[in-house]
């Protein structure tokens, strides 16, 4: 296995030397790490370099994209079929190729990065247009929809562990915080662009100019892809097995303190937190406030709101070098403001409490996504962020069997089942490892 040999302008500034003046590397000897004053870090700082731009646009048209779909997708099929349960399914396709992340990861560990998103990416277009064309010809049923979103599913584990390992590729180690709260943003700003933009033409023009919406986005995506140039180009291994490097890869994980429980709880908040927003919201919407469309893309857009003001503050004001610390006390506050959700009736009230959850969710996988990359060594990123995705199985199987007790005992009591079981979870994890308040020791597991 080689290592490319581009350099980082930070790792030459703590190589070089000047007369008098100590080195990077002499000050982290002669100081305790504990003691070192923070780097001051720019709200913005991650903008200044160009790859991180596109890679942001890029981001951006795709999950715009992306979350127009979903909402469309997800009307459609609740009022064709009245199900909750079918929305529940619907959801979890969305999902279907998460068991291909782990060979992705591995895959992107050999390979370009950015041609594997844009290749993936195309896809995504692909089956949108496929969509497209159904409207257009008037023979779109509610099977095709479950067909197409299962296809266009096994693109997007895929794309989120390519774009994060892409993150860690592209800025210092110092900006990773701050990067990984302005890409967060791509999210957070693409439910409020997608649920606003995609109510809007889904009521008033149909389903149809509405989709031409969304295959426009993935194109714009695929274009922007083009200027993505990370700094550190993936390792190139020859005639290496994939298989035996995922099992490497796996006992890394197993042997690494700080990532076992970092797994468990990104399996933990998809199973019993992300179900109420990443899915099953349409239900709320309408049987507990009586909305249509436009008003479960108001709901959508504040709870996104929310969301992008957290991101914003998280690359903004947060520097925290205890990320793992940081993610379970938001974690924690996450449920509460979900069990707080499921009590009231009142919209105003619910409304507030969404654009609380979304901030709350910001802070919390923000802060995950820093702690796993600050614990994971660069040439093993892919396939950490690879084994990673598999925890968003959670959320599939959040969904289908939140759907389904949704039908039998409503919706407030499940949300808030969820929330209870999720916490209790969550106290059983930090007795088994202690660390995830106390924090754990950097040594070789860092970068």
């Amino acid at each position: 296995m080689v290592a490319d040999g581009s350099d980082n302008s930070s790792e030459r500034s703590s190589r070089s030397t000047v007369p008098g003046v100590p080195t990077i590397a002499q000050t982290a000897d002669a100081v305790p790490q504990q003691t070192l004053p923070r780097p001051r870090i720019a709200p913005f700082a991650a903008f200044r370099i160009r790859s991180f731009r596109f890679q942001w646009s890029a981001d951006a048209m795709t999950t715009w994209g992306s979350e127009m779909e979903t909402l469309i997708l997800a009307w459609y099929i609740l009022v064709e079929t009245d199900s909750p349960f079918l929305l529940g399914l619907l959801g979890a396709l969305r999902f279907s190729g998460t068991l291909t992340a782990p060979i992705i990861g591995v895959i992107a560990d050999r390979m370009s990065r950015k041609v594997m998103l844009i290749i993936l990416r195309s896809g995504a277009g692909v089956s949108a247009l496929a969509l497209l064309l159904l409207v257009a010809l008037e023979l779109l049923q509610p099977w095709h929809v479950f067909v197409i979103s299962g296809i266009s599913g096994i693109f997007r584990p895929a794309d989120n562990v390519l774009r994060q390992s892409l993150i860690a590729d592209t800025v210092p180690r110092d900006m990773l915080m701050n990067a990984s709260g302005l890409a967060r943003t791509t999210q957070d700003s693409a439910r409020i662009v997608g649920a606003l933009l995609g109510a809007a033409m889904l009521s008033q023009l149909g389903i149809g100019w509405a989709y031409v919406g969304v295959t426009g986005f993935y194109v714009l995506s695929v274009l922007l892809g083009f200027g993505i140039n990370p700094m550190r180009s993936s390792v190139q291994t020859v005639h290496a097995n994939p298989f035996a490097e995922m099992k490497e890869g796996v006992k890394y994980m197993v042997g690494s303190p700080a990532i076992q429980p970092v797994m468990f709880l990104a399996f933990l908040v998809n199973l019993t937190a992300f179900p109420l927003t990443n899915g099953l919201l349409p239900v709320v919407a309408r049987d507990v406030y009586t909305s249509d469309e436009n008003g479960l893309g108001r709901m959508v857009a504040t709870f996104a709101l929310g969301a992008l003001i957290g991101s914003l503050a998280m690359a903004a004001l947060v520097n925290s070098r205890r990320p793992e610390r940081f993610m379970m006390f938001t974690m924690v506050l996450w449920y509460l403001l979900l069990i707080l959700f499921a009590q009231t009736d009142s919209l105003i009230v619910g409304l507030l409490l969404l654009a609380l959850i979304g901030a709350s969710i910001s802070f919390c996988m923000v802060s995950m996504s820093v702690a796993l990359m600050t614990f994971t060594k660069y040439e093993m990123r892919g396939r950490v962020m690879g084994v990673r995705m598999l925890a968003v199985y959670g959320l599939p199987l959040g969904l289908v069997v939140g759907g389904w007790l949704i039908e039998q005992y409503g919706v407030r009591p499940v949300i808030s089942g969820y929330a209870v079981g999720g916490l209790i979870a969550a106290g059983l994890a930090v007795l088994k490892w202690p660390g995830l308040l106390s924090g754990f020791e950097r040594g070789e597991h860092g970068l």
